[in-house]
């Protein structure tokens, strides 16, 4: 019975680990790559309380060494689909009804397994399955993974407790129901963080969930799984299945208990989820919740005012750091022509001492892009730029997938602002400078407002203040997370909600409240204690 208002802790952001030379994390870090690396995985698919496996198995290896098997896992069907609805439906009822500080206490241990015993695995799992440096590793599957867990229970606290007034002789109060059915999560495979955020925001709301990671994921989603089934997740709650992204539709979209869809991807493929729920609308209980974060095509706005080592930083770090494969990557610049030249060396400098290859060498910056599908997309950009008339690569440019799926850090000088590489998502890393009249900003601020369907980040790098004033408000709808004097990556939970508008999805702000609403329908319930007997209102009274 729940019979007490519960104090739960005050969450702060996990602390970053150095794994500086000698630190003890880093030599511990080191022993599970090895293990890792020593063994092969055989991933099931995690449905109610089976692990399932069939006769299709497709193969794991890093995109960085990819002479190396880590493992397999196996592949379902539409069977299998139906197989994890009906195991989150079965479900339902028990998870909803579980009291909130049990739901709550499951997520939290999860965070503090993370925070322990597992960390160096699902930073492990993460390095070797999707060619994450140290780093980027760390702020990702054991940083922000272990955020999102805290926060969420924090945040969701905050919103159980928003009830309404109450008049004399009434008492009202709020429900915070989850949605009536399950909700399907489709994640990527550039943040370990995000692909268990997905499930686990609304699965702590008391949601049950089918969910579907990018194969390319899979090896530190399965980690994730393991740490949720040590933490006490109930069978049932999060279904992990590994099916093809038409199936997952055809049977998801087309059901009738589908309450909603939590996407992280490609614009592309959630304008056809959402043309395919609308289609299918007359199906369903209810009306199902569209969440989703898409496509990027990340700014920044360089002011005549700006001091060229912050620029020089803030595009090395934003646009290459984990070879540009975040939505939020630095992937197009507008550089003052007063500081063109001074920038253009600092950056192919930059990009000329960056050290490229195994993750295991903790002194590269760069690694491989995540497989050969993005490798062959992502030269063609750079083929095509290096014919261009209007464009030149000023760095980088070379590609080579004999060992492994890397692309070198690329800057490509853009003399037409509309350039392909100036306006379409690329996905890699690869950045695309514009030179502008230093004394036409307000005019290239227009420019960069106009140029991209995206809005997802952008940032403006200026030591005038009118200027940075200027800015934020011309690109108000150009981001819809926006930094001044910094790098547009790197959002942090409980700092800077995330998420975008315009082609960039639907704005509900991972790590914070906003997204949690998302995944709850409340209940408004009015008790009266002295009912009315007589219908007659005082007003009817003779005259």
């Amino acid at each position: 019975m729940n019979n007490g208002h519960y104090s739960l802790p005050l969450p702060t952001n996990e602390p970053v680990l150095s794994y500086s030379q000698g630190s003890s994390e880093k030599t511990r870090l080191k022993e599970v790559l090895k293990e890792l690396k020593s063994t092969k995985v055989d991933v099931p698919m995690y449905i109610g309380s089976k692990e399932i496996r069939t006769n299709q198995q497709l193969e794991i290896r890093p995109p960085h060494e990819t002479k190396h098997l880590l493992g397999h896992f196996h592949v379902g069907n539409a069977k299998h689909v139906k197989m994890a609805i009906d195991a989150a439906l079965a479900a339902k009822k028990d998870w909803e009804n579980m009291p909130w500080e049990s739901r709550a206490a499951i997520f939290l241990k999860a965070a503090d397994l993370i925070a322990g015993k597992y960390r160096p695995y699902m930073n492990g799992t993460t390095m070797l399955g999707q060619s994450k440096t140290v780093f980027q590793a760390e702020i990702d599957s054991a940083c922000e993974l272990i955020d999102f867990l805290k926060f969420n229970v924090h945040f969701l606290s905050e919103i159980y407790q928003q009830q309404p007034i109450s008049s004399p002789g009434v008492h009202n109060r709020l429900e915070y129901r989850p949605l009536e059915g399950f909700v399907l999560a489709v994640t990527p495979f550039n943040f370990t963080a995000i692909g268990a955020n997905l499930p686990a925001s609304a699965a702590l709301c008391g949601n049950t969930v089918v969910w579907k990671c990018a194969n390319t994921q899979v090896y530190s989603a399965q980690m994730f799984m393991k740490v949720m089934k040590e933490a006490g997740l109930p069978a049932g709650v999060i279904n992990l299945v590994f099916v093809d992204g038409p199936t997952l539709g055809e049977v998801c979209f087309k059901h009738s208990d589908f309450a909603g869809v939590h996407f992280t991807g490609s614009t592309g493929v959630f304008n056809q989820m959402w043309k395919t729920i609308g289609e299918n609308i007359s199906r369903y209980k209810s009306y199902p919740r569209i969440v989703g974060e898409t496509g990027g095509k990340d700014f920044v706005m360089v002011h005549p005012s700006a001091d060229p080592d912050v620029v020089a930083t803030a595009l090395l770090r934003g646009a290459f750091e984990f070879q540009g494969q975040k939505c939020s990557a630095a992937s197009r610049a507008y550089i003052p022509s007063n500081l063109a030249n001074v920038i253009k060396k600092k950056l192919v400098d930059g990009v000329k001492s960056f050290k490229m290859g195994s993750v295991e060498d903790f002194r590269n910056f760069i690694t491989a892009v995540i497989d050969e599908k993005s490798f062959t997309k992502i030269k063609a950009y750079i083929d095509a730029a290096k014919k261009a008339p209007k464009a030149k690569i000023l760095v980088g440019g070379k590609c080579d997938k004999s060992k492994g799926f890397f692309v070198e850090p690329t800057i490509i000088e853009a003399i037409d602002p509309k350039y392909t590489t100036m306006c379409e998502e690329i996905f890699g890393p690869v950045l695309t400078i514009h030179v502008y009249n230093e004394k036409k900003f307000t005019e290239t601020l227009k420019l960069v407002d106009q140029t991209s369907p995206y809005a997802l980040t952008g940032s403006i790098i200026s030591q005038d203040r009118n200027a940075v004033v200027q800015a934020t408000k011309a690109l108000k709808n150009a981001a819809g997370n926006f930094y001044i004097n910094d790098k547009p990556t790197g959002a942090v939970v409980g700092q800077q909600p995330f998420g975008g508008a315009r082609a960039s999805g639907t704005n509900d702000k991972a790590g914070s409240a906003i997204n949690l609403y998302r995944w709850l329908s409340a209940r408004t319930v009015k008790e009266t204690f002295e009912p009315p007997k007589d219908y007659r209102y005082p007003f009817l009274s003779a005259e």
